[in-house]
């Protein structure tokens, strides 16, 4: 391999890049991103690496989860809150039902890039540069809005910072303090089962907390039950954006990407020798891969040894998004594989991007049985192979919106998708649906088989 650099994978075929007219006004945004100060610290991504390991061995959980692509128009407090308040409501669930710590990773501070199927998008006969996310373009369909603007890439940065002050904020600021476990509870979900279910859980979290204030341990004297930590993620898919936030560690001289604590490649980024996978074999951070359908064995296991060839806990996470009718044949032998190699992986299931698909009314949505199913079949096939099923990747959001439907919690019909579809471009699960899942999914640990 030839010697790595934060702009060696300059030297490589890239895909899913956006068509900027003006190059230098670029390399201009991307010299005034590489002097701003880091969003994220080096310390603080070898502790999240840390806490994978443990997911590694089956001793922790990781959830991560977060908007399909965050936006510059909706960019405000009260949603970031609401994200903050159903992470902790699904790591709590879990944690409870499962007896093991809840990583908790947000798809937030930094998911503005989306790749795309095709590279034009037509509408009768007008065809425009498809939508690439906020850090790119707008979604307005009209020819300036799809003009790709460097200037963009800055206020990214500036809307990752602002967030990630808030969430530090929260996390450290008492709203994670366990004796406030009902204040989670958002109040379009209070009213429903779904909410009763969370208060009678909070309600014995709370009883416990107050047996062992009795027996001494207080929120004052034990921090972790006062704060926690919730890290960062994104799709790395602007590398420019990426080797202008990366920096070298003064403790350590190694390179990390400054831009998130964790960066993932990818299903249609991650070819052995393309630019994505060369940035990726660098950076210190730990990293996700997805792993698609078309993933052959020999592939992911190249793929392994190029970015973790160390083979260290921790530093790899494999996202598996096959799709609820593909799962079961195209996963185990890639699980079989990896095992039998005694690579140091962590499994984790995005059971949304296989199963999307478009209304007869024009609107793309996931159905939330097909979701689960994909779910239940990862915790299955993990449990007949003896191996750990360490995550869920969910496209998820803290509002009421209307963009998948079903769920017994709020059973959203296709005819009802119009009423509050929100998402900047792939449909994500409400308030709601993310609550009913981390409960589902707490019943997995125990029996994945159960009906």
């Amino acid at each position: 391999m030839s010697t790595w650099t934060p702009s060696s994978w300059r030297d490589f075929p890239i895909k899913q890049q956006p068509n900027y007219k003006d190059t230098e006004a670029v390399k201009r945004i991307e010299a005034q991103l590489a002097a701003f100060p880091p969003l994220i610290f080096a310390e603080e991504a070898r502790s999240l690496q840390e806490k994978l390991a443990e997911v590694t061995r089956g001793d922790a959980f990781l959830l991560q989860g977060g908007d399909c692509a965050e936006s510059f128009n909706a960019f405000n407090a009260d949603t970031i809150k609401n994200l903050f308040k159903v992470i902790m409501q699904m790591s709590v669930v879990m944690t409870y039902g499962s007896g093991k710590p809840v990583v908790k990773v947000g798809r937030i501070a930094g998911q503005f890039a989306k790749p795309r199927s095709s590279d034009t998008e037509a509408k009768g006969d007008v065809e425009l540069p498809s939508y690439r996310g906020d850090i790119v373009n707008d979604a307005d369909f009209d020819a300036a809005a799809r003009e790709p603007k460097p200037e963009k890439l800055v206020q990214a940065y500036y809307q990752s910072a602002a967030t990630l002050n808030l969430l530090r904020a929260f996390a450290r600021g008492g709203m994670a303090d366990l004796t406030k476990v009902h204040t989670w509870n958002l109040d379009f979900v209070k009213d429903k089962a779904l909410g009763r279910r969370y208060e009678e859980l909070a309600e014995k979290i709370t009883q416990a907390m107050e047996f062992i204030k009795a027996c001494g341990i207080t929120p004052e004297n034990t921090p972790q039950l006062h704060e926690t930590v919730l890290y960062t993620s994104h799709e790395a898919l602007l590398l420019g954006y990426e080797e202008a936030l990366t920096r070298i560690d003064s403790l350590t001289g190694d390179w990390y990407d400054c831009s998130a604590h964790m960066l993932w490649i990818g299903d249609r980024t991650r070819d052995l020798d393309g630019a994505h996978v060369e940035f990726f074999r660098g950076i210190k951070n730990p990293v996700g891969v997805k792993v698609g359908p078309s993933m052959k064995e020999d592939e992911l296991i190249a793929l392994i040894d190029r970015i973790n060839p160390d083979n260290i806990p921790g530093r790899l996470t494999l996202i598996v998004r096959m799709g609820a009718d593909k799962v079961g044949e195209l996963f185990p032998p890639l699980l079989r594989r990896v095992k039998a190699e005694g690579k140091e992986v962590i499994w984790s299931c995005d059971p949304m991007h296989g199963n999307t698909f478009k209304t007869d009314n024009g609107f793309k949505t996931r159905e939330f049985n097909n979701i689960l199913a994909e779910v239940k079949r990862f915790f299955q096939i993990h449990q007949a192979e003896g191996t750990v099923a360490g995550g869920l990747h969910l496209e998820m959001t803290g509002e009421d919106v209307t963009e998948c439907t079903g769920s017994q919690s709020c059973n959203i019909t296709v005819d009802a998708l119009g009423n509050r579809y929100h998402t900047q471009c792939d449909p994500r699960l409400n308030a709601n649906q993310a609550l009913e899942m981390a409960f589902t999914v707490s019943e997995f640990f125990k029996d994945p088989n159960k009906q």
